[in-house]
């Protein structure tokens, strides 16, 4: 019995060492960097990776991070969760990493762990969705307000002044749903156009998909899709094409990645993607000069081009 009694207690141990090691690799598999000869440590809080513009963001941070052997990158994914992000930031503040790098989910939840790093001393690039107040070295991001409104001018021109739009919105309580949809008024104002229908799709193209396919029970005539998002729009063109009326109206979105937005554009299915860069190459540029001591801009703004038809083969237009 003490032989079996050992042996048990020996499988409970190993058993228990390997679920520990797979609960670690769960949280922290998307690491990048080497950690030997490594002379900063930057942790990275992406809110989620349900979106493959954001897939894009870590993957550019891993790239620009891979050519400098001085740093090491730790990523994180919040899974779309305030709670889930706010602990992942406060365990890089107790581990001491010499530079936080967040993509919030939300300005207001994210704003007191932010405010806590950076009065810990610990440098902090907000990237793509701002947080409430100062307390942050960088923002680095593109005017979503500009290119709402951008979006907004050129689909008031498309329509020649006159029609019945949908608007598919990204998440309302994040900074880049409400500058996209604010510039989209400004874009569309004084001219005939019509909202007939609007819905929270929260970034995600089964939630796009599903308010598209309400909109054309209740809708026989609809003459554009505004997507705060380019999979928002290809959502709900995949709800047209199962309906038959893909063909009655066109789809624009935002994002602008080449295997994306691009490509939807080339293949006929969106009339315009507008370009929101992941600005990840550029958070690590700007890490570098900080972690050297260098000053950098409170603000970053990245330019964005428009990717139609027309321009698609000379790699779009600037917007500006």
């Amino acid at each position: 019995m003490s032989v079996l009694k050992s042996l048990m207690i020996s499988v409970s141990i190993m058993l228990a060492a390997v679920l520990a090691g797979c609960s670690g690799a769960g949280e922290n598999r998307d690491e990048g960097g080497e950690a030997a000869g490594a002379k900063w440590v930057i942790g990275m809080s992406q809110c989620n990776l349900g979106e493959p513009w954001r897939v894009q963001m870590n993957a550019d941070i891993r790239r620009a991070a891979g050519e400098h052997p001085e740093l090491k990158v730790v990523f994180k994914d919040a899974q779309n969760d305030n709670l889930r992000q706010r602990a992942h930031v406060e365990e890089y503040v107790s581990s001491g990493v010499d530079l936080l790098i967040i993509s919030p989910k939300e300005a207001a939840p994210l704003t007191p762990p932010v405010h806590e790093a950076f009065r810990a001393g610990i440098p902090v690039i907000v990237l793509d969705r701002r947080v409430l107040g100062e307390d942050y070295t960088c923002f680095i991001g593109a005017d979503n307000r500009k290119i709402g409104k951008a979006a907004g001018v050129w689909i008031a021109e498309r329509l020649g002044g006159r029609g019945k739009v949908v608007e598919l919105k990204g998440l309302m309580t994040s900074t880049p749903g409400q500058d996209r949809h604010t510039g989209f008024r400004e874009g569309i104002a004084d001219t005939g156009i019509e909202i007939i229908f609007e819905a929270d799709m929260q970034w995600l193209e089964p939630e796009a998909r599903g308010e598209m396919e309400s909109a054309l029970a209740r809708f026989d005539r609809i003459d554009l899709v505004y997507a705060h998002n380019d999979p928002g729009a290809h959502g709900a063109w995949l709800a047209a094409k199962a309906a038959g009326r893909e063909r009655e109206m066109v789809f624009v979105g935002i994002d602008g990645l080449p295997q994306e937005g691009q490509a939807y554009v080339r293949q006929g299915i969106l009339a315009a993607s507008f370009e929101y860069p992941t600005g990840g190459r550029e958070a690590i540029e700007t890490a570098l000069k900080i972690l050297a001591g260098e000053q950098t801009p409170k603000e970053i703004t990245l330019r964005s081009k428009v990717y139609t038809r027309e321009n698609i083969d000379s790699d779009g237009q600037w917007l500006d």
